[in-house]
């Protein structure tokens, strides 16, 4: 089996298409947003992406909504 994400990641699922700038936008993008994120509300990394703006903490249950890829800080 070909050793094709070892330097690119996710976006070698592209293999040569679409250029270098824009899978390297998408890569940088996609592992932001499968990070762990701190909630909002216990202030603990365990919020996660559930769907496209829709987060939830593992810790608390809080389900919240928020930027498309990663939440934003929302400021108090």
């Amino acid at each position: 089996m070909s050793q094709r994400t070892r330097k690119v990641g996710s976006t070698g699922r592209f293999g040569p298409r679409y250029g270098v700038s824009v899978r390297r936008r998408i890569g940088s993008v996609e592992t932001k947003q499968r990070k762990w994120h701190a909630c909002p509300e216990c202030t603990k990394p365990r919020v996660r992406r559930v769907s496209t703006g829709i987060y939830r903490c593992r810790s608390c249950g809080l389900e919240f909504a928020s930027g498309a890829y990663y939440p934003t800080p929302v400021e108090k």
